[in-house]
């Protein structure tokens, strides 16, 4: 006999399946949410349904947005000239957090990763080169991808691939330590790795 009700253990269960959350985390998590008022549940399920449908990929960055194109790529004011690429749409927000980089991005959604079943079709690699024909303006992608060994496969394959065109690609100092993510960075390392870019 399971120890909580049907309801609960659906959203201990779901809860569970968030990354990161364990299944003594879930259960805190349930229960806190089931301690909360009912319409502070309510806002809580409206904002994740919101969000959810709300959000769509720009069709020039392919970060999550609500407008498209999104305020990035539409501001007047960014280095139209520079792309930044990136693995995933948190990584944009933590580029944005040191206010150093006033370039566009592009998210790739993951990195080529066999063992994992990623294959190079499966990113958005294809809508990278596609802009960079399009907007002959480019004059520098900085590849930005995390330090592992997949996030290495994958700036090498970009840069193979964009340096014939004749545009200057680099890639983010070794300021981040080997295995690490961006999102964990601290704003003054990777600001070093950000200057410290070297060219392919």
């Amino acid at each position: 006999m399971s120890r909580y009700s049907p309801s609960v253990a659906r959203l201990i269960s779901e809860l569970g399946k968030l990354p990161g959350v364990g299944h003594k985390s879930a259960q805190r998590l349930a229960f806190h949410i089931l301690a909360m008022p009912e319409e502070e549940v309510r806002n809580l399920s409206e904002a994740l349904i919101n969000a959810r449908t709300s959000t769509r990929l720009c069709s020039v960055c392919q970060n999550f947005t609500d407008q498209d194109p999104c305020p990035i790529c539409s501001d007047p004011k960014r280095d139209h000239g520079t792309i930044c690429v990136v693995e995933n749409p948190r990584d944009v927000a933590t580029m944005e957090r040191m206010r150093d980089y006033t370039g566009l991005y592009h998210v790739l959604h993951g990195v080529y990763s066999p063992l994992n079943n990623v294959g190079l079709d499966e990113i958005k690699i294809r809508e990278l080169i596609e802009r960079l024909r399009e907007h002959p303006e480019t004059k520098e992608v900085i590849i930005a991808t995390n330090q592992t060994a997949e996030g290495e496969a994958t700036a090498m394959y970009l840069g193979r691939l964009i340096k014939p065109a004749g545009i200057k690609v680099t890639r983010i100092a070794s300021g981040l330590p080997m295995g690490s993510d961006l999102e964990y960075a601290d704003d003054v390392t990777l600001s070093k790795a950000m200057q410290a870019r070297h060219e392919f």
